[in-house]
């Protein structure tokens, strides 16, 4: 019998991992590579990562393939929850001048500039968080991906798992001690049951301010005994 692959590149039987499908990003997870179709973040489409809150490691899980990009293709953050911080950046040897803020003052105006992004194709990556979006805007942005080789990761909440989603690859990540706990709820291979522990490197911590030096400063002399000290001049 004919392997699916062989019909289309875009066919593979339900009970394994798409292969050669899609062009891919290495994780620089190998537990998490290992679960992915052709072993990796696939490239021009729509990936959601669903957190229960932002801020829970999704950077981080994406910090090995931000690190793969070409240095002169930016790196899209549109509408964060908070602001980037330059000396995590730093430390995981990333360079800041890549960095590219977005943050929009309504969430039609984010929906416009990650659309804009996936366009244009001039950045390596675009990550956005979506806390609210409609199927139709998703499907847009999908779309345009599809146009682009951009890595693109759609943050949303754990709630959107309830929701069909045009992504080809879903992720719900949750913490866990040291890293994260990963879910595939969706790729192109069969049902994964299990969820995988992967370990993140800590991010970096603030340098604490440096402690004042004691003022070397001779003290005023005293007054002689039996001088008035001059009224100060108001």
């Amino acid at each position: 019998m004919q392997s699916p692959e062989r019909i289309h590149p875009a066919l593979w039987r339900a009970t394994q991992l798409a292969r050669g499908a899609a062009r891919t990003l290495p994780t620089g997870h190998a537990a998490l590579s290992a679960e992915l179709p052709d072993g990796g973040w696939p490239l021009g489409s729509l990936i959601e990562l669903l957190t229960p809150h932002p801020g829970v490691g999704e950077i981080r899980l994406l910090r090995p393939a931000l690190a793969q990009l070409e240095t002169r293709r930016p790196i899209a953050l549109v509408q964060p929850p908070h602001a980037p911080h330059i000396a995590s950046w730093m430390s995981w040897r990333l360079d800041p001048r890549q960095l590219l803020w977005v943050a929009p003052e309504k969430p039609v105006d984010a929906l416009w500039a990650a659309e804009q992004i996936l366009k244009n194709g001039s950045c390596g990556a675009l990550v956005c968080w979506l806390p609210h979006v409609r199927p139709e805007s998703l499907r847009r942005l999908h779309l345009a991906a599809q146009a682009s080789d951009l890595l693109f990761i759609a943050v949303r909440p754990s709630r959107a798992a309830q929701n069909a989603t045009p992504a080809t690859l879903r992720l719900a990540l949750a913490p866990a001690p040291g890293g994260l706990s990963v879910h595939i709820l969706k790729r192109r291979g069969p049902v994964c049951d299990t969820p995988l522990y992967v370990g993140l490197e800590p991010g970096a911590l603030t340098p604490s301010s440096p402690r004042h030096a004691p003022l070397d400063r001779r003290l005023p002399a005293l007054p002689a005994a039996g001088r008035h000290t001059p009224a100060l001049a108001a």
